[in-house]
Formats: structure tokens, C-alpha cells, sequence
């Protein structure tokens, strides 16, 4: 148990950090958050008379998921969109091969229990229904990527049971799991019903744990906020300075006087993936280190988010200058048939995507073009990285969908790269890069924030 008067944790959250250490990240997105907090309690509770009305059999589970799609794309903090919610929702209705029984199970399940035994039990039931229609569907010729993830069962059941009980049943947000298990407070486990009790149950003494020392009112909410990651250090708010440069001689940061180690590092992102952030905005230290490395800012930088997208497991391809009018480079993925060119752009402040830059829409259709023709892919997306936008690119983003073969045009922050590594490296092989994974955030045109990677991606 986690208790600031020192009783000790059970097994299953073992940690070698004090409770001062622990209880430091309660000030981490306390105030940044509050009233986005507040506003999100308000919009959730928007939610509970379409879950009345739905478990009360006025309203058929059809119907449901797609008002249910509606409200979470209104709401994008809930974090639902992605491919633990309504992804996984509509994994569920296509799968289903009877929509009685389906209807009955989530019903069944989205009641709110009234104890933890009860809860054990109900979202223990529907994992194993979820995996036997999986297993059915996979058994009938469907495609294994299409069947819905047992593993998303704890997102989805708490998501609703939070609605009926905002301080009893927090939601199993895969990033708060991942804050817990980097901070060495639990470890899940492989019984997903289990797993959530004790989830629970950590929850609430954290909650305790941050009231009393933060001495402000902490409700589940805050507390799953302060475990929400930014890219930083969760208890000291650091961001890592990374590395980067020619391969075999590493453009480094100049190296300050070695200090004791005091924490074990716990970024998954290599170094040279890293520092893509101060690379896009133009810091001056590195003009001068990217010289000494021999090698330009902006050739560095496309060769780092080359390394990006050959760790995200695309098939990818460097191009650029000698090369004539071509995107700075491609990364294809053949299993699910679909491209991103994409350009990179070093700019100390925002870069503005222009409408009358036809030499970009002449290379993009030409290698649309050719991509069709040799390597049959389907879908193409334009991708430009930089450190920020000016939100000016409607009319260009227009012209380039009218005029090219592209699908979306992706203006990706060098923020939002970083967190799609880390969110690859962290779980190699359940975030894939097809429709339930990583292409989904290529199907809309616009800003790609590092934040918007975690709302889509769970």
C-alpha cells in the first residue's frame, strides 16, 4: 500500500522511490490541467443519458456506437477515438457474427458494478467474449489484424464506468499504465480483470498520497493527469538532449563535466530520434556542431527523421538533394499498401506551407505515379516535419488533394515523430503500422501534435 505514514506496498506495486519522490508529480499538470480537467467531467457527463438509454434497451448498439464515434470526435481530450475505444468498438460490432448476443454481452458489461468483485467479474466475462469472436472470425478466413485486441478491454469497460462513478473506477489509460510501470510502482497483470483492480487500487492510494502532500483536493481525474507523459521526465519535467548526426561520427551536444547518476534514464527514444525537436526549431548550437560533424543542419535533419521512420518499421528510402525534384524522402509500408513522401523544414519560427509551390505538387504526383506502378500501393499521404505551424494551410492542402494523388497532407511537429517512436518502442508489437495502428495518423489533413499521437494512439 502507498502511504506517506510508510505502510508497505503489496507485491504488486513494488517501488524503490520514496513517497516524496512519488508525490513530487502531483504538482507535474495539477494547475496546467485544472480547468481542462473540469471541462472534461462536464462534457463526460453528457455521456450517461446515451448510456441509460442504451442499457435500458432504447436504443440499439448500432445506434450507440455511432453516437457514441460522434461524441468522443467532439471531445477529442477524452482520448476514446483511438484504437483502445472506438476503434476497438467497431472491431467488436464488424467481428460479431451475432448482434443479439453481442448487445447482450455490452450491455452486460457497461452496467456499472457495484463492487470490485463484481467488476472482476464483468470485464473478465467480456475479455473472453471478445477473444472467442476474435478467434471465430480469425477461423472463418478474417484477417488477424481486424479482429479486436483483448488487451483493449480495460480502456473500453472503465471509459464508460467512469461515467456512473467519477471517483470509483478510473480509466485504464495506457499512458498512466506506462507512467506506473516506469516509476516502478506496479506491474500489470496478464489476467486483464485483475489487472484492473489492482490498477484501481493504486489509483486511489495516489490520490492519497497527492492530497496530502499537495494539500489540494486530487480527484481521479488530476491524478491520471499527472501521469499523462509530455515527452519529459514525469517527476522532474527534463527533457532529454539527444545526439545526432553522420554515422560514424555523431553530431553531440558540447559534453558538460559528468555528474553522478541519480536516476536511471527511462525515455525509450534513441538519442538521434530524440533531438529532432531542437534540430526543426533551429537552435544555433547545432549550426556550428552539425559543421564540425561536416554536414548541414538540414541534411542532419532529414537523416534523423529517415532513422524515425525506419524504426517505426516503414521500408524507407532517403532522397533529397542530387536527386531532382523529389520529396526529402518516402517510407512505405506494402502489408497495407500506402506511402508517406515527406519534406523536412528547419525553421526558427513556424513554417508556412505556401499555395503557388507547384514544384512540390509536380513531384508528389510523379511519384505517386510511379509508386502505383511499381510497388501497387492504394494510398499515399504528403507529410511536411517541422517544429511548428502557422495555421494558414487550408487553400494549399485543398490544391494539393485536387491536383496530386495524395490522400492527406500531414503537417507533422517534430514533437509529434518523437512520440510516435516512443510509442512504438515501448510496444513493438502491438502498435502496427496498418489501420488499427499508425496509419491512422495519416487519415486526416492538418497539424500533428505530439499530444494528438497520444489521443489516437491510446
Amino acid at each position: 500500500m502507498i502511504s506517506h505514514a510508510g505502510t508497505k506496498r503489496p507485491a504488486a506495486g513494488k517501488s524503490h522511490r520514496s513517497d516524496e519522490d512519488i508525490s513530487a508529480a502531483s504538482g507535474f499538470s495539477c494547475k496546467r490541467h485544472r480547468t481542462r480537467q473540469e471541462q472534461a467531467f462536464s462534457d463526460r457527463g453528457k455521456l450517461k443519458p446515451l448510456l441509460d438509454n442504451y442499457i435500458a434497451d432504447e436504443m440499439d448498439i448500432m445506434s450507440f456506437r455511432s453516437m457514441v464515434d460522434s461524441s468522443s470526435k467532439r471531445h477529442n481530450h477524452w482520448g476514446f477515438k483511438g484504437v483502445n475505444g472506438q476503434m476497438f468498438f467497431n472491431m467488436i460490432a464488424k467481428t460479431a457474427v451475432d448482434l443479439e448476443e453481442c448487445d447482450a454481452e455490452l450491455k452486460a458489461v457497461l452496467a456499472p458494478p457495484e463492487s470490485e468483485p463484481m467488476a472482476r467479474s464483468r470485464m473478465r466475462t467480456f475479455a473472453s467474449y471478445v477473444a472467442r469472436i476474435g478467434e471465430e472470425h480469425v477461423n472463418s478466413g478474417g484477417s488477424v489484424r481486424s479482429k479486436p485486441k483483448v488487451g483493449s478491454t480495460p480502456y473500453f469497460v472503465s471509459h464508460f464506468w467512469q461515467i456512473y462513478g467519477l471517483e470509483i473506477w478510473p480509466i485504464y489509460y495506457t499512458s498512466g499504465v506506462r507512467s506506473m510501470v516506469n516509476l516502478n510502482l506496479w506491474s500489470p497483470n496478464e489476467d486483464f480483470a485483475e489487472g484492473y483492480i489492482e490498477f484501481k487500487r493504486i489509483m486511489g492510494e495516489l490520490q492519497g498520497v497527492f492530497e496530502n502532500e499537495s494539500g489540494q483536493t486530487f480527484d481521479l481525474y488530476h491524478v491520471e493527469h499527472v501521469l499523462w507523459p509530455h515527452g519529459e521526465n514525469p517527476l522532474t519535467g527534463e527533457k532529454i538532449i539527444g545526439d545526432v548526426g553522420e554515422d560514424s561520427e555523431p553530431l553531440k551536444e558540447p559534453e558538460p563535466p559528468r555528474e553522478k547518476v541519480t536516476l536511471l534514464p527511462e525515455s525509450y527514444v534513441p538519442p538521434i530520434i530524440a533531438i529532432l525537436p531542437q534540430m526543426a526549431a533551429h537552435e544555433p548550437s547545432l549550426d556550428e556542431a552539425a559543421k564540425a560533424s561536416g554536414i548541414s543542419l538540414a541534411r542532419a535533419f532529414e537523416k534523423n527523421i529517415n532513422a524515425a521512420f525506419t524504426i517505426l518499421g516503414y521500408e524507407t528510402k532517403l532522397l533529397g538533394q542530387g536527386q531532382g525534384r523529389v520529396p526529402d524522402g518516402q517510407a512505405l509500408n506494402s502489408d497495407d499498401a500506402y506511402a508517406v513522401l515527406w519534406d523536412a523544414k528547419v525553421r526558427a519560427g513556424a513554417y508556412s506551407i505556401g499555395t503557388d509551390d507547384r514544384t512540390i505538387r509536380e513531384y508528389i504526383a510523379s511519384m505517386a505515379r510511379e509508386l502505383k506502378r511499381r510497388q501497387s500501393m492504394r494510398n499515399f499521404y504528403y507529410a511536411i516535419i517541422s517544429s511548428t505551424f502557422v495555421d494558414d494551410f487550408d487553400e494549399a492542402v485543398r490544391f494539393l488533394k485536387m491536383e496530386t494523388d495524395v490522400n492527406e497532407v500531414c503537417l507533422i511537429e517534430a514533437e509529434a515523430l518523437v512520440a510516435m517512436v516512443d510509442i512504438k518502442m515501448r510496444d513493438p508489437l502491438g502498435v502496427s503500422l496498418g489501420p488499427d495502428g499508425l496509419q491512422r495518423l495519416f487519415t486526416s489533413s492538418g497539424i500533428l501534435s505530439a499530444d494528438s499521437v497520444q489521443e489516437v494512439m491510446g
